[in-house]
């Protein structure tokens, strides 16, 4: 009985010093990471509110969290060319801040459960440190104790955790920044805001009209995004889109996102609606491919949660963050090895081959267009009985294969038009299809970021039955936010050439 106390008494020991320990290094520990196409230090508190730290010119942001734990966020560098693009960038973040507040919550819980880790190692040090002096010796050091000798220490120790606690951070962290006041006081009474901006508060001593005209603006294209894309999500959940049969598997086809985050819960209410489980991302999510875009991989991830996804790089996703990024994020990332793909098929893909930056020019790297097509080609004939998806980019990368009659669906975008699906019969007899879906950002260039899509944006929606694409639907949605539902196209192969 009494060695059962002992053992409570030390474990309790240990979990008030675990306890203890963990929540000074959470509360003393810090994040850098992507956020908003800065590079920002988020710091977790008790205040129960996430301070948006945004520099010497904009106004400071804080809202409730709804909890106990509390976030300070502060913004870095960025490459926005202007106060004004870097305000609307925050804006239409603001307006889909899905990926955004997951990238801050996975940091807090990554230092939450590291602080936990090392709080439960450091813990034990004072048991250890206990039972290895042993009940002799500490009676011997209980004798030479002095009342003096016990207040230093205490001392030290209060010190000690007052300078790991550093309780003067936050006042010095708002010196010359104001007071708090609510957004529509900053604005003025002559500025409606939107209901759900009602708690929002700012602080900053910046008065001069041009940010107040900054702000105005980002507040305008706020409402406008967050308006279009919540009713055409709300409107693309009661869609007339084909039931699947039993034994059916929908993957929703997104492409040429462009950076247009307001999509991405329309695309996941299609993929819903359809009954998808699985999701294709056929490339150019960014613009540029730098690390700024992050944001538009954080929001397609986020949107997405949930689904089995694959993915490939475009020909606008230059260099290998974008790539790395979403395979650190949940997606198969393809790269010219054949993998398992949705209902236990094959599926081949491969990053574009080319770069392209925001005027009308391409440069090839490394293997050349023709010379990827070729490999892909060989890489597809090699599976036995042959391959049955290919996921790429530019569909031209599958002219190969279909010629060749090693692949039965071969998916790309890179047009910004939808395309097909086209028959093709194979050298060997098999048929194959081809099919370019449209833009899922609504871009004619590069940037389709916005508060509206910049021309009509599709989904597609891909069906596979008994091992094979069984079907094809596509989705449509106008400018003005008017849905089209493309009749569902079945994939038929004759018995003959099917291998």
């Amino acid at each position: 009985m009494r060695r059962t106390a002992r053992i409570l008494v030390y474990a309790g020991v240990w979990l008030l010093c675990a306890v203890l320990i963990g929540l000074v290094l959470f509360l003393t520990s810090s994040r850098t990471v992507e956020l908003a196409s800065h590079d920002a230090s988020v710091s977790p508190d008790l205040s129960g509110t996430a301070v948006l730290d945004a520099g010497p010119i904009l106004p400071d942001v804080r809202v409730d969290t709804g909890g106990v734990v509390g976030v300070d966020v502060q913004l870095g560098k960025t490459d926005a060319k202007s106060t004004d693009e870097l305000v609307q960038r925050y804006a239409l973040l603001a307006s889909q801040p899905e990926g955004q507040l997951a990238k801050v919550g996975h940091a807090v819980e990554s230092m939450a459960v590291d602080a936990l880790v090392r709080g439960a190692v450091l813990g034990l040090v004072p048991l250890v440190v206990w039972l290895l002096i042993g009940p002799a010796r500490r009676r011997e050091l209980a004798g030479r104790f002095e009342l003096r000798t016990g207040v230093v220490a205490v001392v030290v120790l209060v010190v000690l955790g007052i300078a790991v606690w550093q309780p003067w951070r936050e006042s010095a962290a708002t010196v010359g920044g104001g007071d708090w006041v609510s957004l529509q006081d900053f604005l003025g009474p002559g500025v409606p805001i939107p209901e759900e901006l009602d708690d929002v508060q700012v602080r900053g001593d910046v008065t001069t009209s041009q940010t107040r005209r900054l702000v105005e603006s980002a507040v305008d294209t706020y409402d406008t995004s967050k308006e279009f894309y919540a009713a055409a999500a709300e409107h693309a959940a009661t869609l007339d889109l084909r039931v699947p049969e039993e034994g059916d598997t929908v993957v929703v086809f997104v492409s040429d996102r462009h950076d247009n985050i307001g999509m991405d819960p329309v695309a996941r209410a299609i993929a819903d609606a359809a009954g998808a489980t699985a999701v294709f991302d056929g490339g150019d999510d960014t613009s540029t491919g730098s690390s700024w875009e992050a944001f538009s991989l954080d929001s397609v991830s986020e949107a997405f949660k949930g689904l089995d996804r694959w993915g490939v790089a475009g020909n606008h996703d230059h260099g290998d963050f974008v790539h790395d990024y979403m395979a650190d994020h949940g997606w198969t990332m393809l790269d010219g090895e054949v993998v398992d793909g949705p209902a236990g098929t094959t599926l081949l893909g491969v990053d574009d081959p080319r770069s392209s930056g925001l005027g009308s020019w391409r440069d090839e790297t490394g293997l050349s267009f023709a010379e990827v097509e070729d490999r892909m080609a060989d890489a597809a004939c090699a599976v036995e009985g042959g391959l049955v998806t290919m996921l790429v980019h530019d569909a031209n990368l599958g002219r190969e294969a279909l010629n060749r009659g090693c692949v039965q669906l071969v998916l790309g975008g890179h047009l910004h038009n939808r395309v097909g699906p086209e028959a093709t019969v194979g050298e060997n007899g098999s048929t194959g299809y081809r099919y370019t879906t449209g833009t899922a950002g609504g871009a004619a260039y590069a940037i389709a970021l916005g508060s509206k899509p910049k021309h009509e944006a599709e989904i597609s929606l891909v069906t596979y039955r008994d091992g094979h694409p069984a079907g094809i639907q596509w989705v449509d949605i106008a400018t003005n936010g008017v849905f089209e539902v493309g009749e569902y196209v079945e994939l038929v192969y004759p018995p003959l050439t099917v291998q």
